[in-house]
Parts: structure tokens; C-alpha cells; sequence
């Protein structure tokens, strides 16, 4: 496991754009507002995109607390830990909004490289300002689209992908289908893992139709979730997880110590899930 750092109290941001006010970016507005515990809400064209606390290792945003256990237990057992000579993890995210994952990763692996794709490239450029990212190679922001990213790395580059994607409050379509999937195999190493939020609307079968896709290529795939996400009855995020090799062992045990009331889907639910979904995109 990572090093845990004592946590000590931490100042507010300091360098944080107009507060409560619509900012411009390249896609549209954006706002800021800080919490009482000096916590800052990042809002992206209406819709809450990131939470980003003084503490990086702190995550507010249920799902991407969840990732970070994931990919911690994921490096660990890959041996990708920091240990001297060897060779650091590689980590890309699509999407970045305000980084708050990258920035918690950053944290708790200090030798770990992590590109982030972010289509907005005004709002790239803030919140770096804002929220004193890290600065390459430890964390790197490539202002482009998601998809042409996908298509342009080579394969075999990353250990972990992490998809976090959203136009308004929905994932874009060409993110979700068979050749995206068929790419993110491609760039991801021997054993690497991918992880997606999913947050599918109640009543649709997008999360069935997404473990379906993600199973046609992948032999291994886990959905992370609450119960009444799971069944479909209440919208929320849900991390869906893929890889060649055996999922990381103990996230159920360890997503047991978490606020939320979520699991890891028992194997003949997620099979379920395959089955009563279609495969996006296939002709």
C-alpha cells in the first residue's frame, strides 16, 4: 500500500479565480465556491464537476474515492509501488475537469506519471492556477479530444486508464462503444486496468450495455456500485472496472470502511449484467 502521510491541517487555496460568479472557459462557464471546511466545489457548465479539498488525498466525490482504492491496491499487487530503480506507473485520464484524482494520485505516488486529456483548454490552464496542481512529469494536461487521444497513443503505454468523461451530465457516445474499448486494450500493458464512471440514467440499460462491450474484449470486469444503482432504480456514479488479468484482490473488504453503503458485484450479477446488455457500436 502507499505511504500514508500524517495529516496535518492544510492552508485554503490561495491563488482561486472570482468566487460564486460564471467564469469563461473555452466550452463555456464555469464557478467556484468554497465549503466550510475550505473544500472548493468546481461547477462546469451547470453541472458539479469536481470537489477538491485542501488535503489532495481527501476525494469528497464518493466514485472517485473508490477508483483511488482501486488503482492503490492495483499498483501495489503489479509491483508498480515506489521502489528505487523501478520503472514509474503510468497513469492517463479522459477528462479532467478539476483534477482531483490526478492530484490525490499525485499525492500518494509520488514517482507515478499521469496525463490528463482535457477538451477545454481555458479551463485547463485555471486550474492549474487554482489548485496548485502538480507540474510534469509528475502530472501532465493535454488540451484535446478524448477519442483522438485514445487513437493516438501507442499500445502497450499505460498501467491504469482511467475514463471520467462527461458532455453536460452524460458520457459521449463514442467513449462508450466497441472500438473505444477495443482501443483502451491497446493502450493499456499486459495486466493494465481501466476504470469508467458510468452514471446511468434510472430505467435505461446503459450500465448493462456498457459491462456488456466492456466483456467482449476483456476477461475480467467488476461494476462498483450501490445497491439501488446496481438494480437501476436511482441514478448515480458507478466505477466499472476491466482487465486482461484478475481484478486487484480485497476491494470489497476495503470498500466496506467506505461512508457509502457500495460493493463490488458478486461475479453472477455482473454476468447478468452482460448478458441483459448489448454490445454499443458492434455493426
Amino acid at each position: 500500500m502507499p505511504r500514508r502521510r500524517d495529516r496535518a491541517p492544510r492552508a485554503p487555496f490561495e491563488n482561486l479565480g472570482p468566487l460564486d460568479t460564471l467564469l469563461p472557459i473555452s466550452t463555456g462557464t464555469a464557478s467556484l465556491a468554497v465549503e466550510n471546511d475550505g473544500s472548493v466545489l468546481l461547477d462546469v457548465n451547470g453541472v458539479p464537476s469536481s470537489h477538491l479539498h485542501p488535503d489532495p488525498e481527501h476525494l469528497v466525490f464518493e466514485y472517485m474515492r473508490w477508483m483511488l482504492l482501486v488503482i492503490d491496491r492495483h499498483l501495489d499487487q503489479a509491483g508498480r509501488q515506489e521502489v528505487a530503480g523501478a520503472r514509474p506507473a503510468q497513469i492517463a485520464h479522459l477528462g479532467g475537469g478539476g483534477c482531483s484524482l490526478p492530484r490525490a494520485i499525485a499525492a500518494r505516488h509520488e514517482r507515478a506519471r499521469q496525463i490528463v486529456v482535457e477538451i477545454d483548454s481555458l479551463l485547463a490552464e485555471q486550474v492549474r492556477t487554482w489548485f496548485d496542481l502538480p507540474r510534469s512529469p509528475q502530472l501532465r494536461i493535454r488540451v484535446g479530444d478524448a477519442r483522438s487521444a485514445l487513437a493516438d497513443w501507442r499500445e502497450d503505454r499505460f498501467d491504469v486508464l482511467v475514463r471520467d468523461v462527461f458532455a453536460g451530465d452524460v458520457t459521449p457516445p463514442e467513449l462508450i462503444g466497441l472500438e473505444s474499448v477495443q482501443q483502451v486494450d491497446r493502450v493499456l500493458r499486459p495486466g493494465g486496468l481501466y476504470l469508467a464512471n458510468c452514471a446511468a440514467p434510472p430505467g435505461t440499460r446503459l450500465m448493462a450495455d456498457e459491462v456488456a462491450t466492456l466483456s467482449s474484449v476483456f476477461a475480467h470486469v467488476g461494476v462498483i456500485a450501490e445497491p439501488a444503482h446496481l438494480t437501476g432504480r436511482r441514478r448515480g456514479n458507478c466505477v466499472l472496472l476491466a482487465s486482461q488479468a484478475p481484478l486487484p484482490d480485497g476491494v470489497d473488504r476495503a470498500l466496506r470502511s467506505d461512508a457509502v453503503s457500495v460493493r463490488l458485484a458478486p461475479r453472477d450479477r455482473v454476468l447478468a449484467l452482460a448478458r441483459a446488455g448489448t454490445v454499443l457500436g458492434r455493426d
